[in-house]
């Protein structure tokens, strides 16, 4: 599992959440809304870094991390984080896992 996030995702979370360079943002699965390939459930985040990691990304100073706990909710993707500008929000894309 990989994790992307653009430059634009990358100030909002710094904006949003008061990131700080070495602070984190931790995704995880829960239960309610749905995602483009999980019916009953959405991504959750929260400020932190998780502590048994699946995946953890630094990009542009910031770390971005999978607990081992979740790996349920992100198995056999790659998760590309991108900017809705009109929607002023992060968005969450579930990309097929590239596995090399």
């Amino acid at each position: 599992m990989e994790i992307t996030v653009s430059e634009a995702a990358i100030n909002w979370f710094k904006s949003e959440m008061s990131l700080k360079p070495g602070e984190g943002i931790r995704f995880f699965g829960k239960v309610y809304g749905k995602t483009q390939v999980h019916e009953g459930f959405s991504i959750g985040i929260e400020k932190g870094i998780a502590a048994d990691p699946l995946v953890k990304e630094t990009i542009s100073g910031l770390i971005f991390s999978v607990d081992k706990t979740d790996e349920w909710f992100f198995a056999d993707y790659d998760l590309a984080v991108d900017y809705n500008a009109q929607k002023e929000e992060p968005v969450y894309n579930f990309l097929a896992e590239n596995k090399q």
